[in-house]
C-alpha cells in the first residue's frame, strides 16, 4: 500500500473513533436511530441555513454558538451554493409536537421539524453528536434520527425560597435542562422562609420578606428584580424552556405575613422563619383585603411570565387560624361552606377564576383537591397514586412529581432508581392518557444550597429526561455508558454533578474512651473528594488541612469539615462540636431503647459531641412516644457541679420538647436522690425549631457514682396538629457532666 494512503488512514482513524463514541452518547435516547455510512466533515467552511423567520434564525445562531463553544469551530450563517451546509427547515411531514428528523450524510446535515420546538431539539441532538475535543475538522457520524417526546411536560422544580439561587447558577441549570430536552422549569419563588420576586406595589415583600436571621445571627436571603426575571424568562425561552412561577397560597405564606401582618387572620407581627416545617401563618380567607393583595401580586406575576400556567402551591395548609377567625367563619356562613376544607377549596377556586380572567391556567399540588377542585385546574401529584386517581376521576390534567423528589439522599434515590421508575404504571392511570401532561422532579432546598444544588440534580436529572422523553428506553447499562460519556463535557463547564448511587459524603463520628480520641470516618462518593477542615469553628477553604477517610482528634474542638472536588466546594460544611466532660465515654443504660431510626451508637449521649438544630444529623438520639430514662455509671464516685442536657422541638416533624426533665443521683444504682426536676411548658403548635437547655448547677460539688436522667415524652399530638393522635418524638443530643 502506498505510504501516502497509510498516512491518510492514520489521520482519519481518530475521527472514526470519535464518531463511534458520539453515536452512542445521545441523552435522552432518540426513538429511532439508523446509522449510515461515512461521516460529515464539520469545519469552518460549513454554513448554517435556516428558515427566514425570527425563531428559525435564532435557532441557527444558537446552534452556531453552541458548536463554537463545544468544538472551537466558527461557522457562518447563510446559504452558499458551493459550501457544505447544515440546513434547518420546517417540514409538515414530520409528525408530532416537538418532533424532529435529523439526517447526517457525507454531503450535508439536515434538521427538519413541523414546528420550531422540534427544530431546536434537533439542534441540541446535533450538538450531542459532536465528537469531543477541539479540532479544525470533526467527523459527525452519518445517521438518521426520527424523534419525538412521549410527554409534553418534562420538568424540574427549583426551590429558590428556602435557599436563594443566584441568577448565573439558575441560567446554568436552564442550559442543562435544555441540553437534555427538559422543557419546564417550575420556579418556586415564595414560601415561609423567603419571598423572592419583586412586586412593585408591595415593596416590603422583598425588603422584609426576602431576608431572615439565622440561628448564628447571620442574615440570609435575596430576591430577583423584575428585570432579572424578564432576563431569565427570555434566556429560557431561547432554549425551549418554559418557566412556570409558583406563588404559594393560602399556606406557606409566613414571609408575606412578616412583611404585611394584616394578610393573616390574627394580624400579628411575625419574623420570617429561619427553620423548616409547616407554619400556621396563612392568608386570611375571610378578608377581602387578602384577595385584593393577591390580585395585585398576580397582576405583576402574570405580566412577567408569558407561560399559560401559574402554580399557586395550595399544599400543607394548617387551618387553625381560619377556624378561630370571625371573618373566615362569616365567609363560610355566607358561602354555605361546610368546613375549613371547603373554605380552602373556595379560596383556590376564587384564585382560579382570577387567573382564568388573565388567560392563565391554575396549577396546584394535590391538596387543592381537598373540599373539591375545579376540573380545569392542573393537579401536581406528590402524595401518591390515590391522589392522582382522585384528580383523574375529577377530570383534571395531571403532573406527577411524587416519585422524583431529588432532595432525597442519592443513596435512597439513585440514578438507576430514577431511570427505572415508571410514574404511570399504577392502574389509576389506565384509560386517562389524555389527562397525563407528564412529570417533573422537585428539588426542595431546606438542605440544598448553591453548593450542592448540582450534585443533587445530576446525573439523576439525565435519567429523568430519558424516562419522560422515551419511556421505551430501558437498558440502564447502555444509559450509564452514555452518561459517563457526558462527564467530560460537564467537567469542562465546571458542573458540580454528584455520584450516581452514593451520597457525596457521609460522616460517622465515634469517641474511643481508652484513647480519649474522637475519630471521624468519611465515606466519600468520589475518590477524589478532599475533605478540608478547621478546628476553630471557621469555614474550611481549599487551603485548609485535608483528610481522606479518617481524621483523629485528641482534644475537644469545634471541627468543621467541607468536601471539595477539584478545588470546588460541594456541600455546606458539617460541624462537630466536641466537649470534654466527666460523662465522656462512661457506660450508659436505657430503660427504653431509643427509636432505631434515631439511636446512633450505644454511647451516643456520652460521646461529647453536640448536635445542631437538625435531628437527622446523626448526633441526636430520639424516642417515639416513649420517655427517656437513662442511667449513667460515672465509674467511680465522681464530684461534679453541673449537669446539662439539650432537647429539640421541631413540631412540624412531630418532635416536641419533654414535659419535664429530672436529674437524680445514687451511690448504689438502687436508691436515688432527686437533684432537680424541671417542668417545661410545651406548645405543640409552635412550629419554630427550638433547642431548650436544661441545666442543674450546685453551689458546692456533688459526689455520686450513678446519675439518672428522665425526660417525660409529650405523648400524643393534640387536636389541631397535623399529626393529631400520633405519638410525639423526643430528642436529646448529649449528657454533659462538669
Amino acid at each position: 500500500m502506498p505510504r501516502h494512503l497509510v498516512a491518510l488512514m492514520l489521520l482519519a482513524f481518530p475521527l472514526f473513533v470519535q464518531a463511534a463514541h458520539a453515536q452512542t452518547a445521545v441523552i435522552p435516547q432518540p426513538n429511532r436511530i439508523e446509522m449510515g455510512h461515512g461521516s460529515f466533515a464539520l469545519n469552518r467552511n460549513v454554513r448554517i441555513v435556516a428558515p427566514a423567520g425570527p425563531r428559525g434564525q435564532e435557532i441557527a445562531a444558537f446552534l452556531r454558538d453552541g458548536i463554537r463553544e463545544d468544538s472551537g469551530i466558527a461557522l457562518r450563517l447563510g446559504a452558499a451554493s458551493d459550501r457544505p451546509r447544515i440546513e434547518l427547515r420546517t417540514d409538515p411531514s414530520v409528525h408530532g409536537e416537538e418532533a424532529y428528523r435529523l439526517s447526517v450524510t457525507p454531503q450535508r446535515v439536515e434538521i427538519a421539524a413541523a414546528d420550531n420546538r422540534g427544530l431546536f431539539w434537533g439542534a441540541q441532538t446535533l450538538r450531542q453528536l459532536l465528537p469531543p475535543g477541539r479540532h479544525a475538522t470533526l467527523a459527525i457520524p452519518a445517521v438518521r434520527i426520527d424523534d419525538a417526546p412521549r410527554y409534553a411536560w418534562r420538568g424540574v422544580m427549583l426551590d429558590a425560597a428556602r435557599h436563594f439561587i443566584p441568577v448565573p447558577l439558575l441560567k446554568q441549570q436552564i442550559d442543562l435542562l435544555s441540553r437534555y430536552k427538559l422543557n419546564v422549569l417550575h420556579w418556586h419563588l415564595t414560601d415561609d422562609q423567603g419571598w423572592r420576586i419583586e412586586i412593585r406595589k408591595y415593596p416590603k415583600l422583598t425588603s422584609v420578606g426576602a431576608w431572615r436571621s439565622e440561628a448564628d445571627g447571620s442574615r440570609s436571603g435575596g430576591f430577583y428584580t423584575q428585570q432579572e426575571i424578564r432576563d431569565v424568562v427570555e434566556y429560557a425561552r431561547q432554549r425551549n424552556v418554559m418557566i412556570v412561577p409558583e406563588i404559594e397560597m393560602p399556606g406557606h405564606a409566613s414571609a408575606a405575613v412578616a412583611a404585611y401582618p394584616s394578610l393573616s387572620c390574627p394580624e400579628q407581627p411575625i419574623a420570617v422563619p429561619a427553620t423548616w416545617g409547616v407554619f400556621t401563618d396563612i392568608y386570611c380567607a375571610g378578608d377581602e383585603a387578602t384577595f385584593a393583595f393577591l390580585h395585585d401580586v398576580l397582576d405583576e406575576v402574570a405580566e412577567l411570565f408569558p407561560a399559560p400556567y401559574i402554580h399557586i402551591g395550595g399544599d400543607e395548609v394548617p387551618k387553625q387560624q381560619w377556624a378561630a377567625s370571625t371573618s373566615s367563619q362569616q365567609r363560610m356562613h355566607d358561602e354555605q361552606l361546610a368546613d375549613v376544607a371547603a373554605l380552602q377549596s373556595w379560596f383556590v377556586q376564587r384564585i382560579q377564576r382570577d387567573l382564568e380572567a388573565r388567560g392563565k391556567t391554575l396549577v396546584g399540588w394535590d391538596e387543592i383537591l381537598e373540599g373539591g377542585a375545579d376540573r380545569n385546574a392542573v393537579v401536581e401529584m406528590w402524595r401518591g397514586d390515590a391522589e392522582a386517581a382522585k384528580a383523574l376521576a375529577n377530570g383534571n390534567r395531571l403532573i406527577v412529581a411524587g416519585p422524583f423528589y431529588l432532595d432525597t439522599p442519592i443513596e435512597e434515590l439513585t440514578t438507576q432508581d430514577v431511570y427505572r421508575i415508571d410514574p404511570f404504571a399504577a392502574p389509576a392511570y389506565a384509560g386517562h392518557q389524555g389527562q397525563l401532561l407528564g412529570a417533573e422532579a422537585p428539588l426542595w432546598s431546606e438542605r440544598v444550597t448553591p453548593r450542592n444544588l448540582e450534585a443533587m440534580l445530576y446525573p439523576r436529572v439525565l435519567a429523568l429526561a430519558e424516562r419522560l422523553w422515551n419511556p421505551d428506553a430501558r437498558d440502564y447499562a447502555d444509559f450509564q455508558r452514555r452518561v459517563r460519556a457526558h462527564y467530560p463535557w460537564l467537567d469542562e463547564r465546571h458542573i458540580a454533578y454528584g455520584p450516581e448511587d452514593r451520597n457525596l459524603v457521609d460522616y460517622k463520628l465515634e469517641f474511643n474512651a481508652p484513647h480519649h480520641r474522637w475519630r471521624v470516618r468519611a465515606a466519600r462518593g468520589f475518590d477524589d473528594i478532599a475533605l478540608h477542615y478547621t478546628v476553630d469553628g471557621s469555614e474550611p477553604t481549599a487551603q485548609s488541612p485535608a483528610f481522606g477517610d479518617v481524621l483523629d482528634r485528641y482534644l475537644p474542638a469545634t471541627l468543621k469539615i467541607a468536601p471539595f472536588r477539584r478545588g470546588v466546594p460541594y456541600l455546606p460544611s458539617q460541624t462537630f462540636q466536641s466537649v470534654d466532660n466527666k460523662a465522656l465515654g462512661k457506660p450508659i443504660n436505657y430503660l427504653t431503647a431509643p427509636d432505631p431510626h434515631y439511636a446512633g451508637t450505644a454511647t451516643q449521649l456520652v460521646d461529647g459531641v453536640i448536635g445542631d438544630d437538625d435531628f437527622n444529623d446523626g448526633l441526636w438520639v430520639g424516642w417515639r412516644g416513649a420517655d427517656l430514662d437513662a442511667t449513667l455509671d460515672l465509674q467511680p464516685a465522681t464530684p461534679f457541679h453541673s449537669i446539662q442536657m439539650r432537647f429539640l422541638q421541631q413540631s412540624g416533624s412531630w418532635a416536641l420538647l419533654p414535659r419535664s426533665v429530672t436529674f437524680a443521683i445514687s451511690d448504689d444504682g438502687k436508691t436515688w436522690r432527686t437533684l432537680q426536676s424541671t417542668p417545661i411548658a410545651v406548645d405543640p403548635m409552635d412550629l419554630r425549631a427550638t433547642i431548650r437547655t436544661v441545666r442543674f448547677d450546685a453551689a458546692t460539688p456533688v459526689t455520686a457514682r450513678y446519675l439518672r436522667v428522665t425526660a417525660q415524652n409529650y405523648g400524643m399530638l393534640p387536636p389541631g396538629h397535623e399529626g393529631a393522635g400520633k405519638p410525639a418524638h423526643l430528642f436529646t443530643d448529649e449528657i454533659l457532666v462538669q
